[in-house]
């Protein structure tokens, strides 16, 4: 869709809920800053995908005519693949653990559900398809491999303390995520799930590298 108005309005109503989303993320709902903020994939992919889709909308705007969206279209792919493994990892393991409590607040549905599906259809719909390139997946997949380095440098700056909780107290600082606490699962447990989520990254990456490839059949007629 090369609308120039669809997308301006796509985007800055993507955009106005991210920034509840980020609002709601370190606490201000509540009138309390929720320090802990940057540890979860979850926030870090969230505002990933805010800062793309602000570029996106700046780029519309300056824009005249209909067009394609072609702003950094690999940052875009490796940013889509973050939000839809946390979209996946949260509803279908995390989600079910957690109080309904947590999962009703808005920054919760928007980050985990509203959101990553709004990305997803801004790329289907706005941006010109078949230029996704086969090492895209594998690229993309640097990015769980960084948050995880991040989150190990973390827990050593921290001395692996298992006293310091979260802002809520209800789980451990240094492990943000079950499959990374080692008292959890164990440490090659953490290596089986940091593989498993990997490979999930890559294949979720190759089919949309798929998907890129039927759309762009589609739009040639």
């Amino acid at each position: 869709m090369k609308n120039r108005t669809a997308q301006l309005i796509f985007q800055t109503v993507y955009c106005a809920f991210a920034l509840i989303g980020v609002i709601g993320s370190v606490g201000l709902f509540n009138y309390k800053f929720t320090w802990d903020f940057y540890i979860y994939f979850t926030n870090i992919s969230s505002y990933l995908c805010f800062g793309v889709m602000l570029a996106e909308l700046i780029q519309t705007a300056k824009r005249k005519d209909d067009g394609y969206v072609s702003t950094c279209p690999r940052l875009k792919f490796i940013s889509m693949l973050g939000i839809v493994l946390t979209f996946l990892v949260f509803n279908i393991m995390i989600a079910p653990g957690r109080e309904p409590a947590f999962i009703v607040k808005v920054e919760c549905i928007l980050f985990h559900m509203v959101l990553p599906v709004m990305f997803v259809i801004d790329w289907i719909l706005f941006y010109e398809h078949g230029k996704v390139k086969w090492t895209y997946p594998l690229i993309s997949a640097l990015f769980p491999i960084a948050y995880s380095g991040f989150v190990l440098i973390h827990a050593a700056i921290l001395g692996f303390d298992t006293t310091i909780l979260n802002s809520v107290g209800s789980d451990l600082l240094i492990y943000p995520y079950f499959f990374f606490n080692p008292e959890k699962v164990g440490y090659g447990g953490i290596a089986k799930w940091v593989a498993i989520l990997l490979a999930a990254f890559i294949a979720v990456g190759y089919l949309f590298m798929g998907v890129d490839r039927l759309l762009y059949k589609r739009q040639k007629k």
